[in-house]
């Protein structure tokens, strides 16, 4: 695996400066679950220069029939050391690269699919920059009868608030990994948070969202409740989205900024924009890749499901934030409908091509959206000619299926692969018979 050496030597002495006992080799599979390989300080060194194998027939999107031998690769420049919330004890963490034995990247590594979309990206002249804001729900335990720890809403505080007080320990455990937060605060639903990271490369990006959501769920297990990124875990309120901000920038600055064009936008912004709607139905799958993501993509409780954009309308999938003078380098666009339960190594992979595609073939977008969406009715919708994200899994597995973008950009591997678990996951879906069948026809039919 070829690296600097000189951050492998910086990365070794401080391993040992600090008196690190394990490192943490972390990677994720293809559904963003997150593989940890844990050695001891003294080994290191020879995971550097030989890196870690491991059978990847065993991880999720790995299983290849002509070869399971995967090798991981620390990548030093990610290196975070922390103590540990168990013992006190200092533990190291650092990022993988996955290799096959002749020393070729994977192409079944999210990481690895993110940084092929990046090298577009650069090649194009554009550093890719990423802004999540991630939402996420406390629970009394992780049964199947779910409850929250409060009735508050946005913004709200009380002085006895436990949700509260985790995630002010969530922000400092955050703050002590090396992982930067813009602000947090309760959201809109009964026992929802949302804590909000500052923007970063892409892939570092993509990284921290990963180490983010480990944080926030240990430090609830350590609070004695149960901390979850599922889109839709209670009936009647808001789902937890992703809205991911999102710019690119050049040697000269920022690519979105305009100062003479509307709403300072630049044709690169424009174009961007224009990828980003054209291609959200297929990527769809990924950003959005369980049977309940589509529970929260239903209008009407602040989630957006239609193919519009608009400079402050919160209807809109895709929303530019409002410009604030001498603040040029923020200019950027915020795409609304992730949820936090998405890979995001390929989340933001599907997003940053699908942005690119629109500025290579000089894509326009339609004219912005200053009316709420929400307040027409489905006739005045079909009237306007609005179209929708999918409804459901099964119609983002069909519009993911027949996307060449997005077999390009995920590679065969993941590409077949996704089509397959979800395939699988619709069918278990759709054949189950549910609590709520159940309660309303064993007693009336």
């Amino acid at each position: 695996m070829p690296f600097d050496e000189k951050a492998k030597q910086v990365a070794i002495e401080t391993i040992k400066s600090a008196n690190v006992g394990f490192v943490h080799l972390l990677f994720t599979d293809v559904l963003g679950y997150l593989k940890t390989i844990s050695v001891t300080s003294s080994e290191i060194e020879h995971a550097f220069d030989e890196g870690m194998g491991f059978d990847g027939s065993s991880v999720q999107g790995f299983t290849r029939l002509e070869e399971s031998d995967m090798i991981a690769f620390p990548d030093p420049s990610t290196l975070k050391i922390r103590q540990s919330p168990c013992d006190g004890t200092n533990v190291a963490s650092m990022f993988c690269n996955i290799e096959t034995p002749d020393g070729t990247p994977f192409e079944g590594d999210p990481r690895e699919v993110l940084k092929r979309v990046l090298k577009k990206a650069a090649d194009m002249g554009y550093t890719a920059y990423m802004g999540p804001e991630c939402e996420y729900f406390y629970l009394e335990d992780a049964g199947s009868n779910p409850t929250g720890l409060d009735t508050l809403g946005y913004f709200d505080q009380s002085m006895i608030d436990l949700g509260s007080q985790l995630r002010s320990d969530t922000v400092s455990r955050l703050q002590d990994y090396g992982i930067e937060v813009e602000y947090s605060h309760h959201e809109a639903a009964p026992s929802q948070h949302e804590i909000d990271l500052r923007y970063k490369e892409a892939l570092k990006m993509a990284d921290q969202v990963i180490a983010y959501r480990a944080i926030v769920k240990e430090t609830a297990v350590l609070g004695g409740v149960h901390a979850t990124f599922m889109p839709k875990p209670l009936n009647g309120v808001n789902g937890s989205g992703m809205h991911v901000h999102q710019s690119l920038f050049t040697k000269e600055g920022n690519a979105f900024y305009d100062p003479h064009a509307k709403f300072q936008l630049s044709g690169v912004a424009l174009g961007y924009v224009a990828g980003l709607l054209k291609h959200a139905p297929a990527f769809s799958l990924v950003t959005n890749q369980w049977v309940n993501s589509y529970k929260r993509l239903v209008a009407g409780y602040e989630a957006p499901v239609y193919l519009i954009w608009a400079h402050l309308n919160r209807s809109a999938l895709v929303r530019v934030p409002l410009y604030k003078p001498g603040k040029e380098a923020a200019t950027r666009i915020e795409l609304r409908s992730p949820d936090p339960s998405c890979n995001p190594y390929l989340a933001f992979a599907a997003m940053i091509a699908a942005g690119l595609d629109g500025i290579e073939r000089g894509l326009e977008p339609p004219e912005d959206t200053e009316y709420d969406v929400f307040e027409l009715t489905e006739e005045e919708i079909e009237a306007k000619g609005i179209e929708l994200l999918p409804g459901d899994l099964n119609e983002a597995i069909k519009a993911f299926e027949e996307s060449k973008l997005m077999r390009e950009v995920m590679g065969e591997q993941v590409f077949k692969y996704l089509l397959a678990n979800k395939r699988a996951e619709w069918e278990a879906y759709r054949t189950r018979v549910s609590t709520w069948e159940v309660e309303s026809l064993v007693a009336n039919v």
